[in-house]
This record gives C-alpha cells, sequence and structure tokens, in this order.
C-alpha cells in the first residue's frame, strides 16, 4: 500500500540565519523538531509527499542545499513546488542538477510518480477572492492588509493572470492515463465559499482529483479540508494548519 501525504510551508532555515517564526503563533516554537517527527512516524520509503511551496527562507540556491538535505533524509519522494517566500528557486536545469535524489521539481511541467501525475504553480493574491477573513490579525493589521491589497490590485491581476497561463502549461503535460491527478498550488486556488474561480474552471478542464496548497497561517479556526467541488477534492496543507503533520490525501496499490 502506497500512502500520498502533503504538507506545505516548512519555512526551513537550517543554512541561513535561523528564523524567529513566533509571528506566526507560539505553536512555531520547535517546529522543524515537530515535522521530522511527525513525518518519520507516518511516512514510509515507498510514500509521497507534496510539498506546495514556502519551502526554505534561503535567498539562494547554495544556502537552501542545506534544508533541501535535510528534507532529502527523510522517507519517501518529495514533489516540490515554489512558494512566494522560496527566493532561492532558480531554473528547471540548475534545481535538477544540483538536487537531492528524492526531490522531484514541479516547476511549469507535470511530474508523474506510480501512475500518479501532478501539475501546479505557484498562483498569486486574487483579485476574484481573498482568504483574509480566516486569519486571526492583530491590531489594525487587517485594515493595512486589505489597503495593501488595493494599492497592489493590478500588478496582483498581472501576476495572477501569468500563474494562470503557467498552470494550464504545467497542466498540459499530465499524463492522460495517470490513476491520478493532482493539482499543486502555493496560493489558494478558491476560498471556503467554494465559489467558481479561473482555477477551479481550469482544474475542471484537466479532470483533476485532487488539489493542495498552503500559504495561509494564524488561522481564526482550523481549515485542513476546504471541500469538495464538482468532483475535486481541495485540501488546505499549510504545517501549522496541520500540526506539523503530514496529511494523508490518498492510498492504494
Amino acid at each position: 500500500m502506497k500512502k500520498i501525504w502533503a504538507i506545505a510551508d516548512l519555512h526551513l532555515s537550517f543554512g541561513t540565519e535561523n528564523k524567529d517564526m513566533s509571528l506566526f503563533g507560539p505553536n512555531w516554537i520547535g517546529w522543524t523538531e515537530k515535522i521530522e517527527r511527525h513525518w518519520k512516524r507516518h511516512v514510509s520509503q515507498d510514500d509521497l509527499v507534496l510539498i506546495p511551496g514556502d519551502i526554505s527562507w534561503a535567498k539562494r540556491l547554495d544556502e537552501a542545499l542545506v534544508d533541501l538535505l535535510w528534507l532529502d533524509a527523510l522517507p519517501g519522494t518529495k514533489v516540490i513546488l515554489r512558494g512566494n517566500h522560496d527566493y532561492w528557486w532558480t531554473s528547471l536545469q540548475k534545481l535538477e542538477s544540483h538536487l537531492p535524489s528524492t526531490l522531484k521539481i514541479l516547476h511549469n511541467q507535470a511530474v508523474n510518480w506510480n501512475h500518479v501525475s501532478i501539475a501546479g504553480t505557484r498562483l498569486w493574491d486574487s483579485p476574484a477572492y481573498h482568504c483574509l477573513d480566516l486569519i486571526d490579525f492583530e491590531g489594525d493589521t487587517y485594515q493595512k492588509k486589505l489597503d495593501e491589497i488595493e494599492e497592489t490590485r493590478k500588478e496582483n491581476q498581472r501576476l495572477y493572470h501569468r500563474e494562470i497561463h503557467r498552470l494550464e502549461l504545467s497542466l498540459q503535460h499530465l499524463d492522460p492515463k495517470a490513476r491520478l491527478k493532482i493539482a499543486m498550488t502555493h496560493y489558494p486556488p478558491l476560498d471556503p465559499s467554494l465559489k467558481r474561480t479561473p482555477v477551479t474552471d481550469l482544474l475542471e478542464t484537466y479532470g483533476i482529483d485532487l488539489c493542495v496548497f498552503g500559504h495561509l497561517h494564524k488561522l481564526k479556526k482550523p481549515l485542513v479540508y476546504f471541500g469538495e467541488k464538482n468532483g475535486i477534492r481541495y485540501y488546505l496543507t499549510s504545517s501549522d494548519v496541520l500540526n506539523f503533520c503530514p496529511l494523508e490525501i490518498a492510498e492504494f496499490y
């Protein structure tokens, strides 16, 4: 029996100055030890782990390699996707020449594993919806964030539509014979209301079964599973939402 797991937003910093993650809440104290302990307890060497972005705080690939080697030492094959904080992420060719063997890169193409086909892209803040109401902001931070989104609306729209194009490029590489088709995004492709978005339209067109994403932290209430819409299951898999334990999303022989 093989299993597929997902966990986003690892925010590793072994190769750089150690980041203080307490701004996301006290549950982030000792987060890497929690991830390692849960991962080794649940994930086997034959399993697949999907990591939808914000892997390392490093700014250069040589700094990120320490974090990537830490990941490599954990059980399973890992598929990694770029998040908005993965500044170390470079060209596919350069990444493939440096990455450890258990890590597979999702970058404008698809990754195939044991009759499973995976596509995806980072995405961006969407003009169609936002998830700010889910987050437990302090003081006037909520209004400041709203103002920031309004100030950058035109640029956000440009980046969002570019990411939609990249998503379709990746979806076009899916194996049509795959038993399971999975999409990975870093930013949420929709909000908990499950309203239709340009992303959900694309995922439905290409026959996606599951979609995993992250990016959201410090939520007012746990929202591991956004829900199912038109045959696609949507999972929020930010590491703190999962209590730093990979989430099992599928199993098969």
